[in-house]
């Protein structure tokens, strides 16, 4: 996907970009353009080890207040997935990292949107299952300073609770909105009061677990194999936050049933996760999913994005708010 927000390397800019910060080079051998917002080429060592790198944005580039330095987060949980137990949430090794760039190994398998259209019912079920347990065991992850929103942004985007945390990421986004003049399809009053409104909810949430918040299939590597398929690995962390673990299956929800007779849901249980949807709950996820609609309309602004994505992303984000009124 284009975007505003892409910063582009030569093959020689890459090579020295490397070389300077991690000390090895590289030969580039080509552009991964499924990525939204970095920039992301498939390389091959010095050393002969394929790798992807990844580019934050140029330093003078656009972007949303939540989504500074947020390269920082993605390496940061690579970091935390290597700790906890073999393969327990499959994922790339960080290689290298500098100020505006990481290095990954790269994973078996195919993105499991391309892989869908060829996976038998019975498998992609398989899978569904594997996916949460494995989102079980990712949310055993919890915040080393027991803060809640996100780790790598600025302080006003968390806090000591999950209530406050989760206003001030919305509040961020509706300054934001203001900046880009946004369509919402509500004023901006109407949001706050809609989020207000949920607090009883969001006190429910007493510990700060990670969330990854777009795990889409496009951030899902998978092997398809009738025989044995399995999850390979999951991608681009870097829009994690501290908070509730229940708002995983707003973006869970792209790729499949989330309900709590979903296979999803069951091997999420399975896996020592909980999940009780109760109407606490329920609502909960309602204002997660207001959340996610905002920041698909929002960001359309920086990144460029018009035309068919720009009117999906607002018939979303009215889904969503239509959801959250309904529990009025």
């Amino acid at each position: 996907m284009q975007s505003l927000t892409k910063r582009r390397l030569s093959a020689a800019e890459l090579d020295a970009l490397l070389r300077e910060s991690a000390g090895v080079g590289c030969l580039l051998e080509e552009e991964l353009t499924d990525g939204w917002f970095n920039t992301a080429y498939r390389v091959r060592l010095d050393d002969g080890r394929p790798a992807v790198v990844k580019l934050a944005p140029p330093a003078e580039a656009p972007v949303l207040r939540y989504e500074r330095g947020i390269m920082a987060t993605e390496a940061m949980v690579y970091r935390r997935l290597a700790g906890l137990a073999e393969a327990a949430v499959p994922a790339p090794e960080l290689l290298y990292q500098g100020d505006d760039f990481l290095a990954v190994s790269v994973l078996e398998g195919e993105p499991w949107d391309k892989a869908a259209e060829h996976l038998p019912p019975a498998t992609a079920s398989a899978l569904r299952h594997e996916l949460g347990a494995v989102t079980a065991r990712l949310h055993t992850l919890t915040s080393e300073d027991g803060r809640y929103g996100y780790p790598a942004t600025e302080a006003e985007l968390s806090a000591a609770d999950w209530r406050t945390a989760f206003t001030a990421m919305v509040e961020a986004l509706l300054e934001d909105a203001a900046r880009w003049d946004s369509d919402l399809g509500m004023p901006a009053a109407g949001i706050r009061a809609l989020v207000a409104e949920g607090e009883q909810a969001l006190d429910q949430v007493t510990e700060p677990r990670l969330v990854h918040f777009d795990l889409w299939p496009g951030n899902i590597f998978v092997d398809g194999r009738a025989d044995a398929p399995r999850i390979t690995g999951i991608i681009d962390h870097e829009r994690a936050f501290w908070g509730d673990p229940a708002a995983e299956l707003v973006s869970l929800g792209f790729g499949g049933d989330v309900g709590p007779d979903s296979d999803l849901v069951a091997g999420y249980r399975a896996a020592g996760g909980r999940l009780d949807f109760s109407p606490a709950l329920r609502h909960r996820l309602a204002l997660y999913g207001l959340y996610l609609g905002l920041i698909l309309v929002v960001e359309c602004g920086p990144r460029g994005y018009v035309g068919d994505h720009a009117d999906w992303s607002r018939d979303f984000l009215g889904q969503q708010v239509a959801a959250l009124s309904a529990l009025r």
